[in-house]
């Protein structure tokens, strides 16, 4: 080795360390992603390499002025943001100790029964190669309003590492823009009953037993029903789920919905010529359901491929004369591809085994139109739904404001609610987000496990359209439990990543009076911030190193 070049690096290092400390760039392990975005609120979830204790979004309306600070004091955060404006592009960013990332927007939802409403869906991507990374690349150009994940989000075994390396980093760009409604696939229940996929991501818990795992909401005048097919078909033990509970839950809240256009997606498909087949469980145990009630579409992955049936009933084509329900799978986000090993059946309107691509639906008025997108941008199928439609509303007038009594507490924990519309005459109803309703102004009601729960106020008044407004009540169980689920924390537990920490995710918080948030409690606790130095320094070892490589190379 020549000592003289070698020293000569030094000065190099040195500049190196001091440009990487003083720098103001935030530069995440985790970038910000959406979750739970709202017509009034949205969550911003994020990383750090180490603790910190001053962490918050800022963020605006063409500019950051307003902040929404975290209360966690570790590396995990999650912010809500509250009291936001429906359909509106908002800017923001994170502050962590002296560091900023680059400013991000996105768009919340728009007010519930607005006839406009473009989402993007795939399943099977998780794999962080190159074919996942032009999926979503493309469906970032075109821009939809939400993300519909059809399940094996993070290959191969669903781990904490896996969620990292196979979705936040191929997809960050995506993610940071655009919010993810996601439901589990075969490959996150490998790894402790898909515990790390509740632990990454912040979804509705709108069900009885206030899980995370199937859930439903509104964008706009489409009702979305999110159901977990690994539960239904036997891979979860009752403890978390059951396919009675689910089908409880998908009857009643598909008979409760107002929405014209109802969607459901899950993982394992009802109709299938690919490689795993029609999933007869899913098929008869929920299509009765999808037909009593009027779904309009269903979307489901597993197989790594795409097909579009006819409209389905029961098990056979549907009559000319009779309502059926079209079954997509879209299983071709990026996972290696796999040929169809039979001629396709005559239900089977069209199929690809050769193209990645994505699900592009925009709902007009009464007029579904989708394309799959393929990653050249080129439409591989497209197809249309239509239906009459009632007259629309007139615009909701007036406000309404939503306070709660009590918003954290143990379970079973009783909270109170108010909800203040500026209109007189209106009539209130609650969505507590546990599968329990109400009415009226002025409400109770005992939470009875531990999680995180969005309460809805939906308020009415004759001939004007309903305004809505929610807030958010976090319920902790007596032992150690992750807050998004009430569920015990997976330990050691066989078939847990290693590298995956001790309840790894922080509790989202209640609303606060002006906007803000977060508690979080993390394992791994501590305060201060070492936020800055402590994630750019490494970077620059790596660098440092990687020079006296190439030096010694020579």
């Amino acid at each position: 080795m020549d000592r003289t070049k070698s020293l000569s690096l030094a000065p190099l290092a040195a500049l190196l360390v001091m440009g990487f400390a003083s720098g103001t760039a935030l530069a995440l392990p985790r970038d910000p992603y959406l979750q739970r975005v709202g017509p009034d609120t949205a969550t911003v979830a994020f990383r750090l390499a180490s603790n910190c204790s001053a962490a918050q979004v800022r963020y605006g309306v063409g500019n950051t002025s307003a902040a929404a600070r975290s209360t966690a004091t570790s590396r995990i955060h999650a912010v809500v943001l509250t009291g936001l404006t429906p359909a509106t592009t908002y800017t923001y960013s994170v502050d962590a100790c002296g560091e900023t990332t680059p400013a991000k927007t996105f768009v919340t939802a728009p007010v519930p029964g607005t006839r406009r409403v473009h989402f993007a869906a795939v399943g099977d991507f998780g794999t962080g190669g190159s074919d996942q990374r032009k999926v979503a690349a493309s469906m970032l150009t075109n821009k939809p309003e939400l993300f519909v994940a059809l399940g094996d989000n993070a290959y191969a075994s669903g781990t904490e590492t896996e969620f990292q390396t196979n979705l936040f980093t191929p997809m960050a760009a995506l993610l940071a823009q655009v919010p993810m409604f996601a439901t589990p696939g075969n490959h996150e229940y490998v790894t402790n009953e898909a515990q790390p996929y509740l632990d990454n991501l912040y979804l509705p818990t709108n069900n009885a037993e206030g899980s995370e795992r199937y859930y439903s909401f509104d964008w706009g005048h489409v009702h979305f029903v999110s159901i977990d097919s690994n539960c239904a078909v036997g891979l979860a033990s009752a403890s978390k789920c059951t396919l009675a509970a689910q089908k409880a839950f998908v009857e009643k809240d598909l008979a409760a919905t107002t929405q014209p256009w109802k969607v459901v997606f899950f993982h394992h498909p009802s109709w299938s010529s690919g490689e795993h087949g029609s999933q007869l469980t899913m098929r008869r145990q929920f299509g009765p359901l999808f037909e009593k009630y009027g779904v309009d579409l269903v979307l489901t992955g597993h197989d790594h491929n795409y097909e579009r049936s006819k409209p389905m009933l029961g098990d056979a084509e549907s009559g000319k004369s009779e309502r059926g329900v079209p079954y997509l799978v879209v299983g071709g986000g990026g996972a290696t591809l796999r040929k169809f090993a039979t001629s396709r059946p005559s239900w089977s309107v069209m199929r690809d085994d050769a193209a990645h691509g994505f699900l592009d639906v925009e709902v007009v008025e009464g007029t579904l139109t989708a394309k799959l997108v393929k990653t050249n941008g080129g439409t591989l199928d497209s197809f249309s739904l239509t239906k009459e439609l009632p007259a629309p509303p007139p615009p909701p007038q007036g406000t309404l404001n939503v306070t709660v009594g009590s918003a954290s507490g143990t379970a079973p924990h009783t909270a109170s609610f108010v909800a203040t519309a500026s209109q007189a005459g209106t009539s209130v109803t609650w969505d507590f987000g546990d599968g329990v309703t109400a009415q009226g102004a002025q409400v109770e009601h005992v939470y009875t496990q531990p999680g995180t729960y969005t309460a809805t106020a939906t308020a009415t008044s004759q001939g004007a359209a309903p305004l809505t407004a929610t807030t958010v009540v976090t319920v902790t169980g007596s032992g150690t439990t992750d807050p998004g689920t009430g569920e015990e924390d997976p330990g050691t537990d066989t078939g847990a990543d290693p590298g995956t920490p001790t309840n790894p995710r922080p509790e989202l918080p209640s609303t606060p009076s002006t906007p803000g948030i977060t508690p979080g409690e993390d394992s791994e606790g501590g305060g201060g911030c070492a936020a800055g130095p402590g994630v750019l320094l490494p970077a620059a070892a790596l660098l440092l190193a990687g020079l006296i490589r190439r030096r010694r190379s020579r």
